[in-house]
């Protein structure tokens, strides 16, 4: 019997194409956000935490206190996957002991100085608890409070979106800020993070995310041996106390260029007063772009297992920070424990201090505007 009409049939019913593929399996399958518990606050606010994943296995995972990354497992150059930031098992660790790790950082991240500035010819006075300077929003930022989420599909991927209302006065900010955060994991082995806020007062945003990274993964071992890459050909350089002087300093011939990929140990013990002010790198990049344009801000490689990350953004800033604080008092996810120079962040930005900077970009919203701004982490393998 001749069975090529049949399969001429079946294939007219259920879509098969040319090839001999059902169309059915030509679009990628939906993938499902999960959802689930990840313990209360100690003042009893629940808070959950949502794993997306892609097509390629990748996985995120980040919970809506502080919209906080917790999690993010990426393959190497053999196609294992390994948890690149470092973080905690617990919630009550992120209340109490977290240096920021993974969550989003405002209403200004970074430092203003000596915790005021004006605005309209009005003194706002913050918090100092860094030192002297007010850092990362204040006593209690965005990072250390809970906001409202909901899961979306989108076609680029899974994704998470964060949102909330930071009350006029809040920390010592001026003006009812709306918030929306978005953090999509898309098949290109991206974690894409939109920002988006509006405000019904004068105001200053500085929104970034403070994952720190190991790209050999989280608990094992130092940065030192990563190889960074940096699109900037200046940097802020910083007085005693980490805040920015006002000058654009030419990174060509400081243990601060990185216009070319050399590792991060490499120039980091350099007899260099700014590597002393900041006990290493802690210090603002800026991006040698103009406009708000998405652009490669950095790239950095893991040679011994051959993942890359590159970084892009609208933003005209990076703060590369070495891990500096890390102590090893710190136990981590599976109890690793973290030591010094161990994880690293590129926290996209505008530049510290600007509110005190006039030369600097400016970080004013105004009612009417919209504050919009985009960060790329991609991965793939040397």
């Amino acid at each position: 019997m001749n069975s090529k009409p049949v399969r001429l049939a079946l294939a007219a019913m259920i879509g098969w194409g040319a090839s001999g593929c059902c169309s059915l399996c030509s679009k990628k399958a939906e993938i499902k956000i999960m959802k689930e518990s990840f313990g209360k606050t100690q003042d009893g606010i629940a808070v959950d935490c949502y794993t997306l994943k892609n097509h390629n296995g990748v996985e995120m995972k980040a919970i809506n206190y502080g919209a906080t990354i917790i999690a993010l497992k990426v393959p190497d150059q053999n196609g294992k996957l390994d948890d690149v930031v470092l973080g905690f098992d617990k919630l009550a660790d992120y209340e109490t002991k977290s240096p920021y790790f993974g969550c989003i950082v405002g209403r200004y991240g970074n430092r203003i100085a000596k915790g005021h500035f004006s605005l309209n010819g009005v003194t706002y006075c913050l918090a100092t608890n860094n030192g002297p300077n007010s850092l990362h929003g204040g006593l209690k930022g965005f990072d250390k409070v809970v906001w409202q989420a909901k899961e979306m599909q989108t076609a680029a991927g899974p994704a998470v979106v964060f949102t909330r209302v930071s009350k006029d006065g809040e920390e010592g900010y001026p003006g009812d800020l709306t918030l929306k955060l978005v953090y999509t994991l898309t098949d290109k082995n991206e974690v894409k993070i939109d920002y988006t806020a509006t405000t019904d007062k004068d105001t200053v945003v500085n929104l970034t995310n403070h994952s720190y990274f190991n790209l050999a993964g989280q608990g094992h071992g130092d940065i030192l041996g990563h190889e960074m890459q940096i699109n900037a050909s200046h940097f802020t350089p910083v007085d005693a106390t980490l805040i920015p002087t006002g000058e654009l300093r030419p990174v060509k011939g400081t243990p601060f260029d990185f216009t070319k990929p050399i590792t991060i140990g490499a120039r980091i013990t350099q007899s260099d007063e700014q590597l002393k002010f900041g006990n290493g790198y802690d210090h603002n990049w800026a991006l040698d772009k103009d406009g708000d344009d998405l652009c490669c801000a950095a790239r950095v490689v893991e040679p011994q297992r051959g993942r890359v990350m590159e970084v892009l953004t609208t933003e005209p800033g990076v703060q590369f920070y070495s891990g500096n604080f890390l102590d090893g008092t710190l136990a981590g996810k599976a109890g690793k424990v973290y030591k010094f120079r161990n994880g690293f962040c590129l926290e996209t930005q505008h530049y510290p201090d600007s509110p005190n900077h006039p030369n600097f970009p400016p970080t004013i919203l105004r009612p009417g505007q919209t504050y919009q701004t985009t960060t790329i982490y991609r991965f793939s393998t040397k």
